[in-house]
């Protein structure tokens, strides 16, 4: 029966794992050098997603005649539409806090 395979195996396509991330805190890498985690509200079949009680880390890289430094920017937003075209890489389970260096 159809229902049994479901419920052996609840990840048939893609998109089922995002499914079952929904209402979870889930970590979302953007192009550009930021990186997003919030709680997953809604998506789509275009991978479009809502996300609440966001965090949105961003990474600057200021050039230097010794190197490189990187300094990170952090936002906070209540509610979020993130477009499917703008991540490439979607963690579906809660990231550990990191621990902040320096």
């Amino acid at each position: 029966m159809a229902d049994e395979d479901s419920t052996s195996n609840p990840v048939n396509e893609p998109l089922d794992l995002v499914r079952l991330s929904l209402s979870e805190v889930v970590f979302v890498k953007l192009r550009g050098d930021r990186e997003l985690q919030g709680r997953l509200h809604a998506y789509d079949s275009h991978c479009n997603l809502v996300l609440g009680d966001v965090e949105e880390t961003i990474y600057l890289v200021d050039e230097e005649e010794d190197g490189e430094e990187v300094r990170t920017a952090k936002k906070n937003s209540e509610m979020l539409f993130v477009r499917g075209m703008f991540f490439f890489l979607q963690f579906l389970t809660s990231r550990p806090e990191r621990r902040e260096e320096g």
